[in-house]
């Protein structure tokens, strides 16, 4: 595993047989020579890169070492709603070293067919050389936690508890979800717990006490394992203007969760199938989220099904796929 720099809270969750090479660089951009010597050094068969800029700078380290190591690009995120391509200069630099780039990969992965679909758009690349590969969420069954975490406030009570994951950052629009959650209070008795750090975080404790509510909404912050959240939530909610796959959906569906999701670009529609497993919004509208959120935690949910939705995005089925992309011919299993 090629680390940009070996620090982070999941350092030490990876397996000790895992061999970490530190590139020692606090800077994207200063990847590229670090990348290029480890080549070189190491000429592995093969070299998955995850998220712009890294994906570009592996196909020009792989071009530049000179070496036979198979490139697979993955990208994660809708790029025409990222917020890097906001500006005029963002966007150009971004689309244009993807253009340019992505075609001297042996293969190119999206995380969703919307996803798929948006970068060939915004990038003016071939559909057809986009393959598409859920991110791999679904691993053995998780033990049921019967312990409480913090916050006490949202665990404990005949409330109905109401779960949101994710950044605190403008594309997921936590401002209309707590809009929503405001209009939801009038005739619901809930808690609001959003589990995440970031930017928007003084603006949104600031509207939660406009609004009223700030009894009833809880952001402890980042948690590295939500799971016991989801098994104990009577609902997860996905409020964001654009998504590429929102791994908690298919995170919530694991625990038989039932979710109420806007229908952004790109993902929620896809895992939801057309909202057989889920409710979908349309984005920004926060009287019909709330509405949704009011209609899904008064309804019966068949919880197995959920649970069974959620197979289809097994660690299994991704990994297979991607080796299939890495080590093309080997048989892993076949490619969708």
């Amino acid at each position: 595993m090629v680390l940009l720099s070996a620090v982070g809270e999941f350092l030490a969750d990876l397996r000790p047989e895992i061999r970490i090479v530190d590139l020692q660089t606090k800077r994207l951009r200063g990847a590229l020579f670090p990348l290029i010597r480890c080549l070189r050094l190491s000429r592995p068969d093969a070299l998955l890169a995850c998220i712009w800029p890294l994906t570009v700078i592996a196909v020009w380290a792989r071009r530049i070492a000179r070496v036979r190591t198979r490139v697979v690009v993955a990208e994660h995120t809708t790029w025409s709603m990222d917020e890097i391509v906001r500006s005029a200069l963002g966007r150009w630099k971004v689309r244009t070293t993807m253009h340019f780039s992505f075609p001297g990969a042996d293969a190119v992965v999206a995380v969703s067919r919307g996803a798929a679909d948006d970068l060939a758009r915004f990038a003016r690349l071939d559909r057809a050389d986009i393959h598409v590969v859920y991110n791999p969420i679904v691993g053995e069954a998780r033990p049921f936690a019967d312990v409480l975490h913090a916050p006490e406030g949202w665990w404990s009570g005949s409330h109905r508890r109401v779960l949101a994951v994710g950044t605190l950052k403008p594309i997921k629009d936590y401002a209309t979800l707590l809009t929503a959650f405001a209009c939801l209070r009038q005739s619901v008795d809930a808690r609001l717990l959003i589990l995440g750090e970031g930017e928007c975080r003084a603006a949104l404790e600031a509207q939660s006490r406009q609004l009223g509510i700030v009894d009833s909404v809880f952001m402890p912050g980042f948690v590295k394992d939500p799971s016991p959240y989801y098994q104990h939530a009577d609902l997860h909610v996905l409020s964001s203007i654009g998504e590429g796959l929102p791994t908690v959906i298919v995170e919530a569906l694991e625990a038989g969760t039932p979710v109420v999701s806007t229908d952004c670009q790109s993902g929620p529609r896809e895992i939801l199938l057309d909202g057989k497993y889920g409710s979908l919004v349309p984005v920004g509208d926060a009287e019909a989220l709330a509405a949704a959120m009011a209609n899904a935690l008064s309804a019966t949910h068949d919880r197995e099904l959920l649970k069974a939705r959620a197979q289809d995005f097994s660690i299994d089925k991704a990994v297979n796929q991607y080796l299939d992309r890495l080590f093309p011919g080997v048989g892993h299993g076949g490619p969708t």
